[in-house]
């Protein structure tokens, strides 16, 4: 298939498919006229990037998945580096709530010592994270 039919495909631009081959994240084949050409094999690797971009990844973070996948397996996370993506990713968010749920306290405390009436109840404060 050519890159348009790819991009299609798998809902990503031409300019993105194109990027992930400067990346080496795709291995491209070329016909003899020029035309770049993929297979189904492909499909399944911009699809993998796709959805670990779409969860906070970056690009580089998907490599390890990319290199599972190109090595033949049947899934991009079945291989061991992917799990250790996967553990340094999970790792990387408990660190960011944890922050986030001490700055919001000290956000809360400085709203409750500024304004005694302007301070959610603990009830408002979960009924908007039950969202």
């Amino acid at each position: 298939m050519r890159i348009g039919e790819l991009a299609d495909r798998t809902g990503v631009s031409v300019r993105s498919v194109r990027y992930y081959e400067q990346q080496g994240l795709l291995a491209t084949r070329r016909t003899s006229n020029g035309y770049r050409e993929f297979d189904e094999d492909d499909l399944q690797v911009v699809d993998q990037i796709r959805r670990l971009l779409g969860i906070g990844f970056t690009l580089e973070d998907t490599r390890p998945f990319v290199e599972c996948l190109q090595s033949g397996a049947p899934t991009g996370d079945s291989c061991p580096d992917s799990v250790v993506v996967y553990q340094r990713k999970l790792a990387e968010l408990d660190h960011q709530i944890a922050l986030l749920g001490r700055r919001r306290t000290e956000l809360a405390q400085h709203l409750a010592r500024s304004c005694a009436g302007c301070a959610p109840t603990p009830e408002e404060l979960h009924a908007g994270l039950d969202e």
